[in-house]
């Protein structure tokens, strides 16, 4: 069901990111005066189609969801009749083609510029990012950061929600070799600034990063109180319910939450004999913690969360919305942070400072697009538009086969002042064919090493 969960939104987010990109095609052809035949969303066998006249632009879904096309009449591709040729793709200026061409990957842009629009209108609720404990000879303890401290900007940039705040620091911190502007207040709402020093062998691949950075969430003393029990969890299974207090374990007492989950974690596949608390009343009950496989080491876990006092929870959590204007320039400040971090990644990436690990294939997409929906509608949002971004970058960049190779022989063809000739197009988009298939391969093979670890 997961699986089938997570195929689906993968399905409803790309069909919705391509076919926008193929709508900026189709709308600048229509209003420069080009002929489009056809307008699909889809690929292979024509599931559904409608055409108001034998002379119009012919609509399509087609049965594989995975994006879409738009073909315009070209004598490259097929005979034109003479009374036809004025509305011709190949026929038309540098300037009309250069602008349907860019028309897809500017339209990716402004469908990010929306979404995120969208989402600081509509608002959200997250937590304040407030650090946790600093581990000693991370990046964050030699910047000086304190427990309790409230994370207010980075950059410059307001960090109202902790997802906000790690999006924020790791994507400056993964454009290497920099200081981070960091602006704290402490309990007395005193403020103070931290500088974070990143280096370019701290940023070659995220997983390092984050153990580089040592970046935790404020977690308040709690008492060993279960929270919300899943249905499956062993938790469920030994009896567990909420409310219930912890008093023993093994017949060591349990002090508080830290204790307790760690003692679980030391113990996957063991009997536990536990001594509850619920309503009054001390209860004997047996557990038997699940083994969790992990890279490092494997680790027990029950399926519980813990319960978190009412007063906490007000401090902690954080409603953030803007106004329609505010919003829409918060939007667009946001569509050119993630766009200018993509391009200077990418470049980290080629010059060998980033690691290639960093790249994400259809899978690792698919399993974000599943999560964020799960997590519901503005993280969806959200994770649309960072996709859409990368989109739109990935497909200006000059390489034959897609837009930006197109661009890349209209500025050929501005400086010599005539085409680039169909064979030497032919022979960069072979080769910009097999460099896209290497890097898919790649891709889904980095994947798949995912799964297995």
């Amino acid at each position: 069901m997961d699986t089938l969960y997570t195929v689906f939104h993968f399905i409803v987010a790309i069909g919705i990111l391509v076919s926008f990109h193929e709508f900026g095609h189709f709308w600048v052809a229509r209003k420069l005066g080009v002929k489009v035949i056809r307008f699909s969303v889809g690929f292979g066998k024509v599931v559904w189609s409608y055409q108001k006249t034998p002379d119009s632009t012919e609509y399509v879904l087609s049965a594989i969801p995975l994006g879409g096309y738009v073909k315009m009449l070209d004598e490259r591709e097929q005979p034109v009749i003479t009374e036809d040729l004025p509305y011709a793709f190949n026929t038309q200026t540098l300037l009309t083609r250069t602008a349907i061409v860019a028309a897809g990957p500017i339209f990716n842009l402004l469908l990010a510029i929306i979404l995120f629009w969208s989402v600081f209108m509509i608002g959200e609720t997250g937590m304040r990012p407030v650090i946790g404990q600093v581990e000693v000879g991370t990046l964050f303890d030699e910047a000086g950061f304190v427990n309790g401290e409230e994370i207010i900007s980075i950059n410059n940039e307001p960090t109202p929600i902790w997802s906000e705040a790690i999006s924020l620091l790791f994507s400056y911190a993964m454009q290497g070799d920099q200081e981070i502007v960091v602006a704290v207040k402490d309990s007395d709402d005193i403020e103070k600034v931290r500088l974070l020093k990143i280096k370019n062998e701290d940023s070659e691949h995220a997983e390092l990063l984050y153990k580089r950075l040592g970046l935790k969430p404020w977690s308040p003393d709690l008492d060993p109180v279960i929270g919300k029990v899943l249905d499956l969890g062993s938790a469920k299974q030994a009896g567990l319910q909420e409310g219930d207090l912890i008093i023993t374990a093994d017949n060591e007492p349990i002090k508080n939450w830290v204790q307790w989950v760690e003692y679980i974690r030391s113990h996957p596949e063991v009997s536990i004999q536990l001594v509850v608390e619920r309503e009054g009343v001390r209860l004997p009950l047996l557990l038997v913690p699940e083994r969790i496989e992990d890279e490092a080491k494997d680790y027990g876990r029950i399926g519980a969360s813990v319960a978190i006092p009412e007063a906490i929870m007000d401090y902690l959590r954080v409603e953030y919305s803007l106004a329609p204007d505010k919003a829409l320039f918060a939007a667009i400040e946001k569509t050119w942070f993630y766009s200018t971090n993509s391009l200077l990644m990418m470049g980290r990436m080629i010059v060998g400072k980033a690691s290639a690990k960093n790249l994400s294939g259809p899978i690792s997409i698919a399993q974000y697009a599943g999560k964020s929906a799960e997590m519901g509608l503005v993280p969806f949002l959200k994770f649309l538009a960072v996709v859409s971004i990368s989109l739109g970058v990935l497909n200006l960049l000059p390489i034959p086969m897609l837009d930006g190779g197109h661009l890349m022989f209209f500025a050929f063809e501005a400086i010599k002042g005539s085409p680039v000739s169909d064979r030497v197009q032919i022979l960069f988009q072979n080769v910009g064919m097999l460099l896209l298939f290497s890097l898919m391969f790649f891709a889904v093979f980095l994947d798949i090493e995912r799964l297995i670890q």
